[in-house]
Parts: structure tokens; C-alpha cells; sequence
């Protein structure tokens, strides 16, 4: 009796394992993976040397911004110093060219972090691209369906074999 029941036991246990690894055999493998974009584009050596042009061109821009605020500096010195004794006219007209002074220094300021945005983007995207193109390329090849993108918390790829589930979505929630 107590045998029937081992036997019986060890039979169940393997029909259950059968069943099983048939089921799991039966439903579709869903692949996923991740990315790292930055990591990535870290390793280009274009990056070492987009990275060099954008560090010059912002050295430049501060130099040029230096020899402007030396420039206000001088003038607001002297205006300083000299204010007690400058006629009225000279003094509104020193506070004046001080005022522009101010104000194209913030213009040039504003127009240098634009360049420096332009051309990192000008820079870097042809590098962003290929990492887009060689993910997708991935992900096609070794048919994932899912590449996340650890740098960005988002998906750097779906398949195309995916299910759009949105219309299953709407017709849950009534919505045509």
C-alpha cells in the first residue's frame, strides 16, 4: 500500500512536470533586454573629440566674456572715482554705456550657450543614431521583444512583432 502510493505520488509528479514544461513550451517567449545609451556613447572615441571641440569653443566663449567684463569693470571703476567731479550729462551718459555694457554681456552669454547646445547636438547625434540603429538592429536579430534603455528610463526599442494592446485597452474602457 504505502509502495502504490510512492509510485502513484512519483507518477503524478511527473505528468505535473510534463504538463508543465508543455504549457511553458506552448506560450510565446517573450524576450527582454537592456541598454545603456550613455555607457555607449561614452565609448565612441568621436566622443572624446566632440567632447574637446565643445571644452575649446566654451573656452573661448569665457575669454571672450572676460575681456567684456574687464571692460565693465574699468568703466564702472572710473565711473566711481570720478562721479563727484562729472558734470551731470557725462554721468547719466557713463551710467548709460555701463546699462549696455550689462546688457550685451547677458546677449553674448545667452548667444554662447545656444552655440555650445547646437553644436553638441550637431556633434553627437550622428553618434546617437548609429547606437538607434545598431539597437534596433539588436533587437531584430535576436528578436527581443522589449530593449530597455537603463540611461533614459524608457524603451530603446519595441519589435515589430509586437501587439499594439491600445484598442483592447479603449474597448475595456468604453472608449471608442
Amino acid at each position: 500500500m504505502i509502495m502504490t502510493k510512492k509510485r502513484f505520488l512519483s507518477l503524478g509528479l511527473f505528468i505535473l512536470l510534463i504538463g508543465a514544461t508543455a504549457f511553458s513550451q506552448a506560450l510565446p517567449q517573450v524576450s527582454v533586454a537592456y541598454v545603456n545609451t550613455t555607457e555607449l556613447l561614452n565609448e565612441f572615441p568621436e566622443k572624446e573629440q566632440a567632447t574637446q571641440q565643445l571644452l575649446t569653443l566654451s573656452d573661448n566663449y569665457k575669454k571672450e566674456l572676460e575681456m567684456m567684463q574687464n571692460e565693465y569693470n574699468k568703466k564702472y571703476s572710473d565711473y566711481i572715482t570720478y562721479q563727484t567731479s562729472l558734470a551731470e550729462n557725462i554721468k547719466l551718459r557713463r551710467m548709460q554705456e555701463l546699462t549696455e555694457l550689462e546688457k550685451r554681456m547677458q546677449l553674448f552669454m545667452e548667444l554662447a550657450q545656444k552655440d555650445i547646445e547646437n553644436q553638441e547636438k550637431v556633434l553627437l547625434e550622428p553618434l546617437k543614431q548609429k547606437i538607434s540603429e545598431a539597437i534596433r538592429a539588436v533587437g531584430i536579430e535576436r528578436n527581443y521583444m522589449v530593449i530597455y534603455d537603463l540611461a533614459d528610463h524608457g524603451i530603446a526599442f519595441v519589435s515589430p512583432a509586437a501587439v499594439d494592446a491600445n484598442p483592447y485597452v479603449k474597448q475595456k474602457l468604453g472608449i471608442r
